[in-house]
């Protein structure tokens, strides 16, 4: 079973659902970055031999008894993070498509900056790497969003590979949005005025399989993530308006 050792402890978490042709090659990449670091493969009810190769490359598994989404599957890993004692914990996507060796550069961020978050971007740095027209829009609308919402630049608004810190885990593991949970993450941080930067990280191409997420779905999502926001933005300015702008772990945001 997983545990936590030492100050800076750190747990790899690996959200996977129908992902039998990458994930086994997922958790022995990790294993090779970063030895000795315990992975979490967090199964959304998976129709599949998903749960077989993640035990079978190494990792250990949290089979979730719903499917509960992308951003269910993160909450669950955060929470048992945090309740296991962790201080760190790192998220890897299942397709294969994060370069693990990076994961060692978002590490020593967290604990370097004492940002509550560190994102793992494609775009801070020229690597080659190029995504379709529509996601590209995506990522150029929700990059405007988040300058109005935030007052800053996030360059890779929907980058799944990120670090967060024991202070994020316990507000994630209370509050974290169920579907697309990415943008509306630096919304709930801004709530709390903790801090987050980003680190360039590589991207792969899909070791198997295809994306879910359709031209169609493209649509849904904006209006998804915008009506999160909003949400979101709403509750801030309430508690702004009432004097209360942050809990009592918050920190100075930057």
């Amino acid at each position: 079973m997983i545990r936590a050792e030492g100050p800076d402890s750190l747990l790899v978490i690996v959200p996977a659902f129908n992902e039998v042709g990458a994930v086994a090659e997922v958790v022995r990449a990790v294993n090779r970055s970063v030895p000795g670091v315990p992975v979490l493969v967090i199964d959304d009810c998976s129709l599949d031999d998903t749960i077989a190769e993640a035990r079978g490359a190494g990792a250990e598994v949290l089979p979730l008894p719903h499917h509960l989404g992308l951003g269910g599957c993160v909450q669950a890993g955060y929470k048992l993070a945090f309740e296991m004692g962790f201080e760190y914990v790192i998220r890897v996507d299942g397709d294969g498509q994060h370069d693990a060796r990076d994961i060692r550069r978002i590490f020593d961020k967290l604990r370097e900056s004492g940002c509550e978050m560190v994102i793992g971007s494609r775009f801070q740095e020229e690597t080659g790497f190029r995504t379709g027209a529509v996601r590209a829009l995506g990522i150029a609308f929700f990059r405007l969003v988040l300058r109005l919402v935030l007052g800053r630049d996030v360059r890779d608004p929907t980058s799944g590979f990120v670090g967060v810190n024991r202070r994020a885990l316990e507000v994630f593991g209370r509050s974290f949005p169920l579907e697309y949970p990415e943008i509306e993450a630096l919304v709930v941080l801004q709530r709390k005025a903790f801090r987050f930067v980003e680190v360039p990280c590589k991207m792969h191409p899909r070791m198997a399989g295809r994306s879910s997420i359709t031209a169609l779905k493209s649509l849904y999502y904006i209006v998804h993530v915008l009506l999160g926001v909003f949400v979101n933005v709403l509750r801030y300015e309430g508690r702004r308006r009432s004097g209360v702008t942050r809990g009592p772990d918050a920190r100075a945001g930057g």
